[in-house]
């Protein structure tokens, strides 16, 4: 690829010894380091899952009814959305682990822009469900490939770090996608959201195309095909504390998600709170995950990400423990909206420390790790999402519940930090 230097460390033509350290070299890092531009291209592909919900939301409610569809349908779509995104993730990774970073990744962005096209001239809710499905599973590539190409180039709190930069921009899509959709919808209808999407992809092609080099060479892949995968898949199982920390970071990102396919139905229908200001709130409590992971950003180093971890986990669970207490006092949007804003807001600090803390021992097998978190958090949120609208959109008592059920359950399950070894006394 003209006009794009390539990191010494990671390239084929470099000496064998650095291709084999299982940890990114110095030269690597600095290498990324250098190269904002990069972070930011892997930051818009990390933002796939909000883009692809986010921008939506607005219209939800327009488009059950263009298409004669019962909410518990219209919710379907965003369930089938996280589905493919979950799936996508769990397939791409290990096959970038496999064919390098590449390929598959300008495969998945180009597949999006498709998916999302056809999503705009879909006739009835049933074909638009098939094909968001297929909208996330290339969106998924995305995802979990730039994962994986931050942990191919950084280690330890140099790698919190970028994913906090990341979640600046993963985290300002939610603010601005809403925002988008809801203005989109004054000129045209909710067609017109999937065809704004399918534009973002063809831009993010082509931007991946030109600037995203490959970062994981031959010498480093994983040969064996399936029996490859399946030996990772055993080994990252096998780790008690990953899959606590995989377990933990996903329900967290459950509650998230079940805010987000509720919302907009219950501050609507419930509250009766207009597109355009719903969009505004969406903003803000999104503008909560952008403050809260540059904080953590700040203080990765001063503080450890397992404490900065725990933090974030322990707002979710306070959030979604208010939430309860609204729904069954009926104290309304005066508590509502603050709890929803501490559940939104708390992601700012686990996903980039949950994310950071679990691939840190897993160099060699980063595609396949990074497809077990992203497809934790999309499998528990595609499930979360069509529960929350069992009692219709009239009631805030099932997002509650979902809410404060997740955001506990990830409180609980936390790894916790681990002891230091006690070092023997001498005798005497």
């Amino acid at each position: 690829m003209t006009g794009v230097p390539r990191p010494r460390g990671i390239d084929q033509g470099d000496n064998a010894r650095s291709l084999s350290q299982p940890e990114p070299t110095r030269e690597a890092q600095r290498v990324g380091m250098a190269r904002p531009r990069l972070v930011i291209i892997l930051g818009f592909l990390s933002a796939f899952g909000p883009l692809s919900i986010d921008m939506y939301l607005p219209a939800l409610p327009a488009m059950a009814r263009a298409l004669h569809a019962p909410t518990w349908a219209a919710q379907l779509t965003l369930t089938g959305c996280l589905a493919g995104l979950a799936l996508g993730q769990l397939v791409s990774g290990p096959v970038s682990d496999a064919r390098g970073r590449r390929g598959p990744l300008l495969a998945g962005v180009a597949g999006f822009a498709a998916a999302s096209a056809l999503c705009a001239v879909a006739p009835d809710v049933w074909l638009l469900l098939a094909l968001r499905f297929a909208q996330g599973l290339a969106g998924g590539a995305g995802i979990v490939i730039a994962r994986a190409v931050v942990r191919d180039l950084y280690a330890d709190d140099a790698m919190a770090r970028i994913y906090a930069i990341q979640l600046l921009i993963t985290g300002t899509a939610p603010i601005l996608a809403p925002i988008i959709g809801g203005q989109l919808l004054r000129v045209t209808d909710w067609r017109g959201v999937f065809v704004a999407l399918a534009l973002i992809g063809v831009l993010l092609a082509g931007a991946s195309g030109r600037w995203v080099p490959e970062t994981w060479p031959p010498q480093r892949r994983r040969a064996g095909g399936l029996r490859a995968v399946l030996t990772d898949a055993r080994a990252l199982t096998a780790d008690a504390r990953f899959l606590r920390l995989v377990l933990a970071t996903g329900l967290a990102f459950g509650a998230m998600f079940a805010y987000i396919s509720g919302s907009s139905f219950v501050l609507q229908a419930r509250f009766g709170i207009s597109p355009q200001l719903f969009s505004l709130i969406f903003a803000i409590n999104s503008a909560g995950i952008v403050t809260a992971g540059q904080v953590s950003r700040w203080l990765v180093g001063r503080v450890p990400q397992q404490t900065l971890f725990a933090a974030g986990l322990t707002g979710s669970a306070i959030g979604g423990g208010l939430m309860l207490v609204t729904a069954f006092t009926g104290a309304g949007l005066p508590l509502l909206l603050p709890a929803l804003f501490v559940v939104v807001a708390s992601i700012g600090l686990v996903l980039p420390n949950g994310t950071a803390l679990a691939l840190a021992s897993h160099a060699e097998r980063a595609g396949s790790a990074a497809a077990l978190i992203g497809t934790a958090q999309f499998a528990i949120g595609a499930a979360a999402a069509p529960l929350v609208g069992l009692a219709g959109p009239r009631t805030v008592l099932p997002m509650a519940l979902v809410i404060g059920s997740l955001g506990l359950g990830a409180w609980l399950v936390r790894p916790r930090a681990r002891r230091p070894e006690r070092q023997p006394q001498p005798a005497g």
